[in-house]
């Protein structure tokens, strides 16, 4: 999600596209958010891993 984020970001400034540089920013800090909670051990979502 953060790869997906941060690709979707780049396109968004270099198409100068204000809604694609806002999602992908969206996406981009869900995904370190996620990482964060993941990596410390905590249960997201009701799973402790997603994989």
């Amino acid at each position: 999600m953060i790869v997906l984020g941060v690709i979707i970001l780049v396109i968004g400034l270099l198409v100068d596209i204000p809604v694609l540089t806002t999602i992908g920013a969206v996406l981009a800090v869900v995904g370190v958010v996620l990482a964060i909670l993941g990596g410390t051990g905590r249960k997201v979502g009701g799973r402790a891993h997603w994989f």
